[in-house]
């Protein structure tokens, strides 16, 4: 057999063993959720911890508050409708578990920056992350309103020069936190995972 030949055939050889090795490698499936003992993927809230209550308007001027959704699962969030970074992360973030799980839960979204936050500009935030139609609901009011909300759930509002504190609550069918994601331990399928532990646990 030509040198030549030779050479190629084990060139060939060596690259479809490489080829080979790189699909097992990138076919390797992704790690299983990481899960408490009590079987969720974010962070539990102390069993102690108090339902606060809230009574707001959303986007629309329709009033909302936790009462209205007592018997279902609840997405919190806290966001600012002209966030050009982590919030419209977040969204997309929920967005995809909500696919995930295959039906929408109720997703409310807190306003952390009243001067600035309005209707309009909340809508808008909901359409460009493909929330909008009832998908999530934007929450607006004064600084008055908002802040017994922030310091219930240890939020700080957006600043100048600080960001405001990323975070995402699933609420329980009572209404009380039962667990918690702060923005850079948020994925879709934890989150997916814990909406659906807790869609299965009765009231």
């Amino acid at each position: 057999m030509p040198a030549r030949v030779r050479l190629a055939l084990i060139v060939f050889a060596t690259l479809s063993i490489l080829g080979a090795a790189g699909v097992l490698v990138f076919a390797k499936p992704e790690p299983a959720t990481p899960v408490s003992a009590d079987g969720f993927a974010g962070a539990l809230s102390p069993p102690d911890v108090a339902v606060r209550d809230f009574s707001l308007r959303d986007q629309d001027g329709r009033a909302a508050s936790l009462r209205e959704y007592r018997g279902r699962v609840v997405v919190l969030t806290f966001m600012y409708s002209t966030c050009q970074d982590t919030c419209p992360v977040t969204a997309q973030t929920i967005r995809g578990a909500l696919d995930q799980v295959g039906h929408d839960v109720p997703v409310l979204a807190v306003s952390v920056d009243p001067t600035h936050d309005t209707p309009d500009t909340a809508e808008r935030f909901l359409v460009k992350q493909s929330m909008s139609a009832g998908r999530m609901r934007f929450l607006l009011g004064t600084r008055s309103q908002l802040r017994p909300i922030w310091k219930a759930y240890g939020i700080r509002p957006q600043g100048n020069g600080f960001e405001h504190t990323a975070y995402v609550a699933v609420l329980d069918r009572t209404g009380r936190q039962r667990v918690g994601f702060p923005i850079d331990h948020l994925t879709d399928r934890d989150l997916a995972h814990d909406i659906r532990r807790l869609e299965a646990t009765p009231a």
